[in-house]
């Protein structure tokens, strides 16, 4: 799989697919971003939009356009995100080769440049 900002495997990208139905969101971007916050400093975010801003970098995998701000962009940079299904659930898995350290939850991180604004675990 070539290397771009956010790289999807099959399984995460079915998964988005059905929920894109389920949601009534079919022609919706899929947003990923990253915001301050989490016990980490940062924190990944994924949603449905409708809109494109002129800050964004567009993708395209699986017949999914990505949608990510130019300023998550550098933080994400070679991102994979894959969905996991086990016998207690599934849910999304992200690896990011910029967080150098992260939480329990596994969706706060900070990078060797940005620490973002850590918060209390709960």
């Amino acid at each position: 799989m070539e290397s771009q900002v956010v790289n999807l495997t099959e399984a995460a990208a079915l998964q988005i697919k059905d929920m894109m139905k389920h949601n009534e969101e079919e022609g919706s971007f899929l947003r990923v971003s990253v915001k301050g916050g989490g016990c980490s400093g940062l924190s990944y975010g994924m949603g449905f939009d409708q809109d494109i801003n002129e800050e964004d970098v567009l993708l395209e995998q699986f017949g999914i356009q990505i949608l990510v701000d130019k300023e998550s962009s550098a933080i994400l940079s070679g991102t994979k995100i894959d969905y996991k299904q086990s016998l207690m659930g599934g849910g999304f898995t992200i690896e990011n080769p910029n967080a150098i350290a992260s939480c329990g939850c596994g969706s706060s991180f900070r990078t060797a440049t940005q620490v973002g604004n850590p918060e209390e675990c709960d």
